[in-house]
């Protein structure tokens, strides 16, 4: 699986919020070169959005 479309399509939450979360994870597994990576053809931001929309990673929104 390239991208979580199936996921995306069936999601009811807010957009906007998964994406920040999916992005953010993005930079977090390029910053420290994990090696999933490369188990998943080069492929940072399909492997983050997977992450997140299939709750492997959580994440919470901070309110500044």
């Amino acid at each position: 699986m390239i991208f979580p479309l199936e996921q995306l399509v069936e999601f009811t939450g807010n957009v906007y919020e998964i994406t920040c979360a999916s992005i953010r994870r993005a930079y977090q597994l390029s910053m420290v070169r994990d090696s999933s990576i490369d188990e998943n053809d080069g492929k940072v931001v399909s492997l983050a959005a997977r992450q997140v929309f299939t709750k492997t990673v959580d994440y919470q929104i901070e309110n500044n």
